[in-house]
């Protein structure tokens, strides 16, 4: 099973998060009930840092668990793919409730070092990226980027 990064946002959605190996057993449940197939493990996690990269899924460390919670992120439009409706069901995972000041607090930290790093190397195209995320970021979470944005604004000025 081959998924997109809206597809991974689903299905993390229908949980209000996973970690990187519940998302594997979740995916891997739904490949089996698609066809009997399964899921190429390194294929996996390419598409995952794919996912964050593009901020489509984002990881959350403030939550109780031992490790990152991987959630939907602000660019994602989560698709759940076929088969998978029922995963829930399976794994038997409740739905994770998650503070999404703290969240929005860990995407702006990621932000911010986007935005580092892009005005850092003068990487215009990156930066009028993060211009428009920014905007996605403040309808997603609870939090204000506008002098984020005006800096980088004022970048390409």
């Amino acid at each position: 099973m081959d998924a997109t990064a809206d597809e991974l946002a689903g299905v993390v959605d229908l949980f209000g998060g996973l970690t990187r190996a519940e998302l594997d057993r979740a995916l891997s449940e739904a490949a089996f009930r698609a066809d009997g197939g399964s899921v190429d493990g390194a294929a996996l996690e390419a598409a995952i840092d794919d996912a964050i990269a593009s901020f489509s899924l984002v990881q959350y460390d403030g939550w109780d668990g031992d490790d990152e919670l991987l959630v939907a992120g602000p660019t994602a439009f989560p698709t759940v793919p076929d088969d998978a409706e029922d995963v829930p069901h399976i794994l038997e995972i409740e739905r994770r409730r998650l503070d999404r000041a703290a969240l929005g607090e860990s995407v702006r930290d990621r932000f911010v070092a986007d935005l580092e790093s892009a005005v850092e190397s003068n990487d215009d195209d990156r930066i009028r990226e993060l211009i428009d995320l920014s905007y996605d970021v403040e309808s997603w979470a609870p939090i204000d980027l506008a002098a984020e944005r005006s800096r980088l604004e004022a970048t390409l000025e």
